[in-house]
């Protein structure tokens, strides 16, 4: 995936404007707080809540750091 690592301090989380974390390996930024994941498709990252999916606990709290 080539999305570009500093649009990671410029992006947030639509739902709380929190950080968003990225996952090379499933293609998504993660937003703990809210426990959703965010598509990235074609290098373009897919902030609408309703394509969001809902991270497990399991999940969240892999990526809680």
């Amino acid at each position: 995936m080539a999305l570009n690592v500093a649009l990671l301090d410029i992006i947030a989380c639509p739902v709380c404007k929190g950080k968003l974390k990225l996952d090379k390996e499933q293609q998504e930024l993660i937003c703990v707080a809210d426990r959703l994941a965010y598509p990235v498709r074609q290098h373009i990252p897919v902030l609408l809540v309703n394509e969001a999916r809902q991270l497990t606990l399991d999940e969240a709290e892999t990526w809680r750091s």
